[in-house]
């Protein structure tokens, strides 16, 4: 492509009436997006064109705020957003509303990792495997790895103007891949979920109530015969932070299924009626634990989990990852079998 130049045109001069408009313009672009100028910058340029050179940003935005009333202070506080949500799940929830109205938005759920290396002292059990596959000496290896992939996207906006309805999946799979057998995967287990959530920003003893969400949930490990494991639910969970500090309970109700075709009938004597979960964040640092039928089984037949997320040095686009589980439930098919784990890798997102 060739660029031609004119010939013989002056540059107008850059006058300080221009300066000024470039530079509200450039502003109006910084905080807004291209295209997108909001009641503000629009004020700023039309007063513009009849001020004197002298006239300065400040006193154009102050009689443009004047003229705008609340118009203008919302979005005096929508360009510093940081300055007013200090709290880890305030900030997770003002970020998903950021871009909800994008099309095609997809957005993290739960945490998204892939333990490299995932050990197991208590061995996973290959019964359930030999009974299927009819192989009484097929075995599994206690190392793999294993990885969780969870998106969420925006179904309804402020419907009725107090909650947000949002549907998510979660894949969370458990790969044998260093399994010398062709190295399969041993178990994948797919969570598709809806949920209507609220959030009442309610404060007591220092904390606030950031969201409270009502859903239904499947959760399958999308095998047929005597490996089949599936249920489903209704659920709440209540969330309230205080600082770096969040905490949630969620309590569930399993929906009963036909004796014939339930395939895991105990499952809730393992995994319970809720979960508690703490998440805490110290610089960049993440730390998460959750406790899950421990109360409701005496200690015999509950679960732990405790996470750790830190910085790979400068590196701004992945963490590292280290996850301790301890307990019955890591997996469907192992929904009534001990494990003792611990893993190592990296994180996408986390909790905060």
């Amino acid at each position: 492509m060739r660029i031609h130049r004119s010939v013989g045109v002056q540059a107008p001069r850059p006058t300080p009436k221009r300066l000024l408009r470039l530079g509200v313009l450039l502003g109006g672009l910084a905080t807004t997006g291209i295209g997108q100028a909001d009641e503000m910058t629009d004020c700023m340029t039309r007063m513009m064109q009849h001020s004197d050179d002298g006239v300065t940003l400040g006193a154009l935005r102050q009689s443009c705020r004047e003229q705008l009333g609340d118009a203008g202070a919302v979005s005096e506080q929508a360009e510093m957003p940081e300055q007013t949500e200090t709290r880890g799940v305030a900030k997770r929830l003002r970020h998903d509303k950021e871009n909800v109205l994008r099309p095609f938005t997809l957005m993290a759920h739960k945490p998204n990792y892939m333990l490299a290396a995932a050990y197991n002292s208590s061995g996973y059990n290959p019964d359930a495997y030999r009974e299927a596959l009819g192989d009484p000496d097929f075995d599994v290896d206690d190392t793999e790895a294993q990885f969780q992939l969870s998106i969420k996207a925006p179904l309804a906006i402020d419907l009725f103007g107090v909650m947000d309805i949002y549907g998510a999946y979660t894949n969370r799979s458990f790969w044998q891949v260093y399994n010398s057998n062709s190295a399969p995967f041993r178990e994948t287990n797919h969570e598709p979920e809806i949920w209507a959530q609220f959030t009442p920003g309610w404060e007591f003893l220092g904390f606030t109530n950031s969201k409270n969400s009502v859903g239904l949930v499947h959760q399958s490990n999308g095998r047929g015969g005597t490996l089949s494991r599936s249920w489903n639910r209704a659920y709440a969970n209540f969330i309230v932070e205080r600082d770096d500090l969040a905490l949630s309970f969620k309590p569930w109700y399993r929906f009963k299924e036909d004796a014939d075709d339930d395939d895991n009938p105990d499952i809730t004597d393992y995994l319970g009626h809720y979960e508690l979960r703490a998440a805490y964040k110290w610089n960049d640092h993440v730390f998460s634990a959750m406790s899950r039928n421990n109360l409701e089984s005496g200690f015999s037949k509950g679960a732990v989990e405790l996470g750790w997320s830190f910085p790979l040095g400068n590196y701004p686009y992945l963490k590292g990852y280290m996850q301790f589980f301890n307990g019955y439930g890591e997996s469907l098919i192992d929904y009534d079998n001990h494990v003792n784990r611990i893993g190592i890798g990296i994180a996408l997102t986390d909790w905060l």
